[in-house]
Protein backbone atom coordinates (compact mmCIF):
# COMPACT_ATOMS: atom_id res chain seq x y z
CA UNK A 1 0.00 0.00 0.00
CA UNK A 2 1.43 3.43 -0.88
CA UNK A 3 2.65 5.97 2.58
CA UNK A 4 0.24 8.29 1.60
CA UNK A 5 -3.08 6.04 2.02
CA UNK A 6 -1.28 4.17 4.73
CA UNK A 7 -0.82 8.10 7.04
CA UNK A 8 -4.42 8.20 6.09
CA UNK A 9 -4.94 5.86 9.04
CA UNK A 10 -3.39 8.16 11.42
CA UNK A 11 -5.59 10.40 12.81
CA UNK A 12 -5.44 13.61 15.40
CA UNK A 13 -8.51 13.92 17.54
CA UNK A 14 -7.87 16.84 20.18
CA UNK A 15 -9.92 14.63 22.93
CA UNK A 16 -8.18 11.35 22.70
CA UNK A 17 -4.65 11.40 24.05
CA UNK A 18 -4.69 15.24 24.14
CA UNK A 19 -4.26 15.00 20.29
CA UNK A 20 -1.54 12.66 19.78
CA UNK A 21 -1.68 10.76 17.02
CA UNK A 22 -3.97 7.45 16.74
CA UNK A 23 -4.99 4.76 14.64
CA UNK A 24 -8.58 5.28 12.47
CA UNK A 25 -9.74 7.28 15.24
CA UNK A 26 -9.70 4.98 17.92
CA UNK A 27 -8.19 4.74 21.48
CA UNK A 28 -5.18 3.07 20.14
CA UNK A 29 -2.05 5.53 19.80
CA UNK A 30 1.02 5.38 17.26
CA UNK A 31 3.18 5.64 20.10
CA UNK A 32 1.71 2.26 21.63
CA UNK A 33 2.20 0.02 18.70
CA UNK A 34 5.98 1.09 17.88
CA UNK A 35 6.67 0.56 21.84
CA UNK A 36 5.26 -3.20 21.47
CA UNK A 37 6.90 -3.54 18.39
CA UNK A 38 10.49 -2.12 20.29
CA UNK A 39 9.62 -4.97 22.96
CA UNK A 40 10.23 -7.38 20.49
CA UNK A 41 6.28 -8.28 20.19
CA UNK A 42 5.32 -9.14 16.19
CA UNK A 43 2.47 -7.63 14.38
CA UNK A 44 0.42 -10.98 14.56
CA UNK A 45 0.56 -10.90 18.55
CA UNK A 46 -0.66 -7.39 18.41
CA UNK A 47 -3.12 -8.23 15.90
CA UNK A 48 -4.31 -10.96 18.42
CA UNK A 49 -4.36 -8.18 21.45
CA UNK A 50 -6.51 -5.64 18.81
CA UNK A 51 -9.05 -7.64 17.06
CA UNK A 52 -10.78 -4.56 15.52
CA UNK A 53 -6.68 -3.70 14.28
CA UNK A 54 -5.51 -4.61 11.00
CA UNK A 55 -2.07 -5.30 9.25
CA UNK A 56 -2.22 -2.48 7.20
CA UNK A 57 -2.64 -0.16 10.66
CA UNK A 58 0.43 -1.55 11.79
CA UNK A 59 2.42 -0.64 9.15
CA UNK A 60 0.86 2.63 9.00
CA UNK A 61 2.21 2.99 12.42
CA UNK A 62 5.96 2.69 11.04
CA UNK A 63 5.24 4.86 7.82
CA UNK A 64 4.33 7.67 10.52
CA UNK A 65 7.57 6.99 12.51
CA UNK A 66 9.59 7.14 9.50
CA UNK A 67 8.26 10.15 8.04
CA UNK A 68 8.55 11.65 11.37
CA UNK A 69 12.47 11.09 11.70
CA UNK A 70 13.12 11.83 8.35
CA UNK A 71 13.06 15.36 8.69
CA UNK A 72 14.64 15.49 12.10
CA UNK A 73 17.68 17.27 12.58
CA UNK A 74 20.16 16.94 15.56
CA UNK A 75 22.67 19.49 16.04
CA UNK A 76 25.42 19.07 17.50
CA UNK A 77 26.25 20.55 21.01
CA UNK A 78 29.76 21.71 21.29
CA UNK A 79 30.43 22.57 25.40
CA UNK A 80 34.02 24.72 25.43
CA UNK A 81 36.77 23.30 27.81
CA UNK A 82 38.47 25.24 30.27
CA UNK A 83 42.03 26.24 29.72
Amino acid sequence: MEEDKLLERITFNPEIFSGKPIIRGRRLAVEHILGMMAAGDSADIILEGYPWLEREDIQACIAYAHRIVAHERVEPFYQKTGT
